[in-house]
């Protein structure tokens, strides 16, 4: 467990990326399984671990410090974790003869085995001990995964990228069978470092790992050739991929997964009985109600359930627009061009019976001045209803094969330029990881008559020195706190202004103001501009969806 914490220190201190992926491929190396495979679940987010609630943590502290002074810490520091390992009070001797306690170093594997296996009802007694028997580096890693939020910098892609490097593999191919293994991944481990086979995936529903798009640059257009792309609509949902593939039975298995693999079919079954075809699809999770694409926020209403009933399935009824075809008929089809699949995806939509499954359209623009008017009036160029559910466009090269990760030069993202308004900050609170010193998380509104109105919350956009700014005129303006939260001056004379940017509005009953915000952040901060010449709510009222189905 030492060595695991030691890691999470130097990764937290590490910006770079080469200096992580290094920190990640010496752990790998140097420690033993099952430690390194189970560190490797951690950070990349796939250890399902009984979690300890923040409320169970704090009553452990308050058992060993003022409460107040906790509380006193804790906003200083503004991590939970953090504030525990640091102010937890160290026992001069363990007890040697305690049940819950070791007789010598934690050791990560031991901890899991444990907790596995721990009810709820002794889970405090047990952390407990833990701690009183480490150090505060120990401590924090102990606590981080416990509570489930490493906030290391380090992405599940990067961490596979560190453990390809162990070997001769390359991450892609990593990608690949990760979906079918399970922590500690102890065959994973041995196939890169050339002492073991490749491991088998005898799910005949995998997930594939997705191909994603770069952002286009200005200086791109010079470079490239319009006639080589084709375009797509950028819908405002959630990307998926539907896969379906026959057991040794005969019958048909089927499974829908989020871009990350999660398998979220169980939330779906609607959408199940549609996939009635051996294949498998990427597409944009919706909801469609009397032909139109409706909001984000009311795809949100079928989003992160377990089960679904009946009657939530007719009031929100789910949709894939197709976008690509990876598998058809067990033939992989990643390696032919994009043109190709865009065929054969035509084709096999064709074959289902079921209406929940469309094609997104596709554009052939041939130049780069048409792609901009698409990108501008997606209503006239084939989106009609739906307009104010597309994003931007995607751009694919007609003779792009369909590779996991973002490779630069195949596909191009162009989303729309983003709506912003002048908005008040009203309340702070303090970040996490790097950013836990720094009050980094903005609560900011509009008026509505003599009243600021809260109309979202942002958390980046802004640089390091901006940062710095905001932060100062938090502490120089609090006028109330509530626990972590500051409350700043906003009167109409006294404030400060943000211009935010942000990716669309919804209406929202969960909202005082009525509306909510897709994607803010922070564009500018507007020095210049007394809090009275902030935006009304009427201005965003005027950017909600011509018409709301629910």
């Amino acid at each position: 467990m030492r060595a695991f914490a030691q890691l999470l220190d130097r990764l937290i201190l590490t910006p770079q990326r080469n200096g992580k992926l290094t920190l990640l491929k010496d752990y790998f190396a140097a420690t033993p399984d099952p430690e390194r495979g189970l560190a490797l679940a951690v950070i990349t987010g796939g250890l399902n671990l009984p979690s300890a609630k923040p409320a169970m943590l704090r009553e452990l502290i308050q058992t060993r410090m003022d409460p107040v002074l906790f509380a006193l810490s804790y906003d200083y520091v503004g991590d939970l974790a953090e504030t525990i390992s640091l102010a937890w009070p160290e026992k001069a001797e363990a007890e040697e003869d305690s049940p819950n306690l070791p007789n010598s170093e934690l050791h990560l594997s031991d901890i899991v085995e444990t907790l596995l296996t721990t009810s709820r009802r002794e889970t405090p007694a047990l952390v407990e001990a833990w701690l009183d028997c480490s150090d505060s580096s120990v401590r924090y890693a102990l606590l981080k995964l416990l509570t489930g939020g490493l906030r290391v910098g380090v992405s599940a892609r990067l961490a596979k990228t560190a453990l390809a490097q162990l070997g001769a593999c390359d991450v892609d191919e990593i990608e690949e069978v990760w979906h079918g293994l399970e922590p500690p991944y102890e065959t994973l481990f041995a196939w890169v470092e050339g002492k073991g086979p490749r491991p088998e995936n005898d799910n005949p529903a995998p997930f594939r790992p997705a191909m994603l798009a770069h952002p286009i640059q200005d200086d791109d257009f010079d470079k490239l050739d319009a006639a080589d792309f084709g375009a797509e609509f950028k819908w405002d949902g959630i990307r998926v991929q539907a896969s379906a593939g026959f057991l040794p039975d005969g019958s048909l298995k089927r499974a829908l997964y989020s871009r990350t693999g999660e398998d979220i079919a169980r939330a779906f079954p609607d959408l199940m009985e549609a996939l009635d075809v051996d294949m498998t699809l990427d597409g944009e999770l919706l909801v469609l109600i009397d032909g139109r694409v409706q909001p984000f926020n009311v795809l949100q209403q079928r989003l992160n359930r377990k089960t679904v009933s009946a009657k939530m399935m007719h009031a929100y009824p789910a949709h894939i627009r197709a976008y690509d075809l990876l598998f058809l008929n067990g033939t992989d089809l990643r390696s032919l061009p994009f043109s190709e699949r865009r065929k054969r995806l035509e084709s096999a939509i064709a074959d289902l019976s079921s209406t929940s499954i469309d094609l997104s359209p596709l554009l052939s623009p041939g130049s780069w001045d048409t792609v901009a008017t698409v990108r501008q009036n997606p209503a006239d160029h084939g989106a009609g209803v739906d307009a104010d559910a597309v994003e931007g466009l995607m751009l694919k090269r007609w003779d792009s094969t369909y590779v996991p990760g973002r490779p630069k030069g195949p596909w191009f993202k162009w989303k729309r330029d983003p709506l912003s308004v002048d908005a008040v900050l009203m309340y702070a609170q303090r970040g996490h990881g790097k950013r836990s010193s720094f009050y980094s998380d903005y609560t900011f509104g509009v008026w509505r008559g003599d009243e600021l109105v809260p109309v979202g919350k942002a958390y980046f956009g802004f640089t390091d020195a901006e940062l710095k700014e905001i932060d100062r005129f938090v502490r120089n303006n609090t006028i109330n706190r509530f626990g972590p939260v500051r409350e700043v001056t906003h009167s109409r004379d006294t404030g400060l202004v943000l211009e935010v940017a942000f990716e669309g509005l919804n209406r929202s009953t969960r909202h005082k103001s009525g509306v909510a915000m897709r994607f803010p952040r922070i564009a500018r901060l507007r020095w210049d501009k007394p809090p009275s010449e902030a935006d009304r709510i009427e201005s965003l009222e005027a950017l909600l969806p011509r018409e709301d189905s629910v």
